[in-house]
């Protein structure tokens, strides 16, 4: 496998903090931020303890609530990649990624203002429009598709600070809280 050159210092960074956690005890290990998961398939086969994916959580829950269709949301690195459409339709869960201009704005939204703690009204309608649309499956040029998503993956850990099953269109998947719940269950047994 190659490993792409963006990806080399979060992996460095990444098997680093996993060798010095081995030395301390822990049994396994998490990382609580979506977009770097790009890089967690080159780091696994070299680390000293097993990865808890965060896709893998979020696809294991969606099947759990019967969700057929998933809404991603997060950063544009992240939307693009395959992160969550490889965990996804492993189990069976089709996905449905923002359109470009979509994922443009999502991106300067969390890393312009939500990473500031920066949170605007104006933030959060466009989420609940994006994530309406994706819910009825409408496409740029107005037509409906026959299906669309029954659940939103808040895949960004800021997402949640502005979104949440409240105020979405969409039952939520915050992906960061159901990834520590189930490093809490993992430690537990």
């Amino acid at each position: 496998m190659h490993l792409p050159r963006r990806l080399a210092g979060c992996c460095e960074l990444m098997l680093s903090s996993a060798n010095k956690l081995a030395k301390i005890g822990a049994d396994f290990l998490i990382c609580p931020d979506n977009t770097i998961h790009q890089a967690l398939a080159y780091v696994e086969p070299r680390s000293p303890l097993p990865w808890l994916h965060i896709a893998e959580v979020v696809a294991a829950q969606a099947v759990e609530h019967g969700f057929r269709c998933l809404a991603l949301t997060g950063t544009r690195w992240l939307v693009e990649s395959e992160v969550y459409p490889e965990k996804l339709t492993a189990r069976g869960v089709k996905y449905v990624r923002p359109n470009p201009s979509e994922r443009e704005e999502i991106n300067r939204i969390i890393m312009d203002e939500l990473v500031y703690g920066v949170f605007k009204s104006e933030a959060v309608a466009y989420f609940q429009q994006v994530i309406g649309r994706m819910k009825t499956g409408e496409t740029k040029d107005g037509k409906v598709k026959d299906e669309g998503c029954d659940a939103v993956v808040l895949g960004c850990t800021e997402i949640p600070l502005i979104m949440n099953d409240s105020n979405s269109p969409l039952p939520t998947l915050d992906s960061t809280r159901l990834l520590a719940r189930a490093a809490l269950r993992r430690a537990l047994q």
